[in-house]
């Protein structure tokens, strides 16, 4: 069975993905370090985990399986996911899987270094309803492409 799992603190896309997931009928967890309201459904589950560093993303990462769908922007998060076999996807829509993820870790790592010798000053772009749109059409073909992929390891 499919699940969805969101890094959910700083995530733009939380309201999209209840309704994906309750269309589909998806077991979700809200993964974060403080209360986040969540709409009440049995399907969707709230984790508070203690405060520290990495310590939503370890539990994601301890709990995901292959075939799962991982919301997050955090790259290290999804190259730990990916390596079980999940799905990620970015807020803004990008699928992170096991062809894109390693390209995905380099950017990060050299714009945290850019960032680091003041090389990059500014903060990427702003969210917008393009970017809502692009998700939600990724999160619908995550889950298709999931259940087809669960169905033929059975």
């Amino acid at each position: 069975m499919i699940r969805i799992f969101i890094d959910a603190d700083a995530c733009p896309v939380r309201d999209e993905t209840y309704r994906v997931a309750q269309r589909h009928g998806l077991q979700t967890f809200v993964v974060s370090n403080r209360m986040i309201a969540i709409p009440s459904s049995p399907l969707i589950e709230r984790i508070v985990v203690t405060q520290g560093m990495d310590v939503a993303d370890d539990w994601i990462a301890e709990q995901v399986n292959a075939h799962d769908i991982v919301i997050s922007a955090d790259i290290p998060l999804a190259a730990r996911c990916v390596a079980r076999g999940a799905c990620v996807l970015d807020p803004r829509g990008r699928i992170l899987d096991e062809d894109a993820i390693g390209m995905a870790l380099a950017m990060r790592n050299l714009m945290e270094d850019l960032r680091a010798t003041g090389a990059i000053t500014q903060g990427g772009r702003g969210f917008t309803r393009a970017d809502r749109s692009t998700f939600l059409s990724a999160l619908d073909t995550a889950v298709v492409r999931g259940r087809k992929r669960a169905a033929q390891a059975r």
